[in-house]
C-alpha cells in the first residue's frame, strides 16, 4: 500500500523562518540545482526575512522521516514507472549530495546533470538496466513494467548505445572490468545494484533494488541533515 509522502502544511512566516534557522526544514536538492540556482535560493530566503509573499514552497521535514518511511513508504513509492516522480528526483539529488559518479563512468553525476556543462560533456541518458528489448524476449512488454524506476540508471550516451539490448549477465561483467574491486563496490552502492543483480530474475531485481535506492536516498538526507535521520 502506498503511503503519502507529501502533505500541505500552513506555516506562519515567523515559524517558517525559525524552523529554517534551526535546521528543522530545508529546501530539498530536488529543487536545487535542478531548478534553483544558488543565488535564487539566497534571494528566496532574503525575501522571506523581509516579509515578502512567497506563495507555496516544497520543504523536507526531517521529523517525518521515520524508519517506516525509509523501509516501507519510500520503497512502496519507488514501485512506479512515472518518469518525473519526486522519489526519482530525490534519488538523483542524493547521488549529487554523495558526490557519486555516473554508472560505468569516471564523471560525477553532478557534472553530467549540470546544464552549464552539458554542451562540454558526453550526454547523459537514463539506461534500462534490464534493456527493453531483452525484457520483450522474456515476454515482459508492458511499459509500466519495463519502465519501472528501479530499472533505470544514469549512464553516458556512448555506454547506453554499447549496451543496446544485451542481457545484464552479458554486458555487466564487461563493464565491471573497467574498475578496481573497490571502485566497483562503491559504484554498486551508489547505483543501488544488489550483489549478483545481473543474474537475478527481473521481479526479484526490482524488489531488491528499490530497498537499496531507499538506502541511498537516506544517506543523502543524512549528509544534508546529519546522521540519525529517522532513527
Amino acid at each position: 500500500m502506498s503511503a503519502t509522502l507529501f502533505k500541505k502544511v500552513d506555516y506562519s512566516l515567523a515559524k517558517l523562518i525559525h524552523d529554517i534557522e534551526q535546521g528543522e526544514i530545508g529546501l530539498p536538492d530536488i529543487q536545487r540545482p535542478f531548478v534553483w540556482e544558488a543565488t535564487k535560493v539566497r534571494d528566496l530566503f532574503d525575501s522571506m526575512y523581509k516579509g515578502f509573499p512567497v506563495g507555496y514552497l516544497l520543504f523536507w521535514s526531517k521529523d517525518t522521516l521515520s524508519e517506516d518511511f525509509w523501509n516501507i513508504a519510500l520503497v512502496n513509492n519507488l514501485e512506479s514507472s512515472a518518469g518525473r516522480t519526486p522519489v526519482l528526483f530525490a534519488y538523483y539529488a542524493a547521488l549529487n549530495l554523495l558526490d557519486a559518479k555516473v554508472l560505468f563512468s569516471k564523471m560525477k553525476v553532478s557534472e553530467l546533470l549540470d546544464p552549464a556543462l552539458k554542451t562540454k560533456k558526453s550526454a547523459t541518458e537514463r539506461h534500462h538496466l534490464f534493456p527493453k528489448g531483452y525484457l520483450h524476449k522474456l515476454g515482459i512488454t508492458e511499459v509500466r513494467d519495463t519502465n519501472q524506476i528501479a530499472n533505470y540508471a544514469l549512464v553516458e550516451w556512448d555506454d547506453n548505445i554499447g549496451i543496446s539490448d544485451k542481457s545484464p549477465s552479458e554486458y555487466f561483467p564487461l563493464y565491471a572490468q573497467r574498475f578496481t574491486p573497490e571502485e566497483l563496490a562503491q559504484m554498486m552502492e551508489w547505483h543501488a545494484l544488489p550483489e549478483g543483480w545481473d543474474r537475478m530474475g527481473y521481479t526479484e531485481f526490482l524488489t531488491e533494488r528499490r530497498k537499496l535506492i531507499s538506502r541511498v536516498i537516506r544517506k543523502g538526507f543524512e549528509k544534508l541533515f546529519g546522521q540519525g535521520v529517522g532513527a
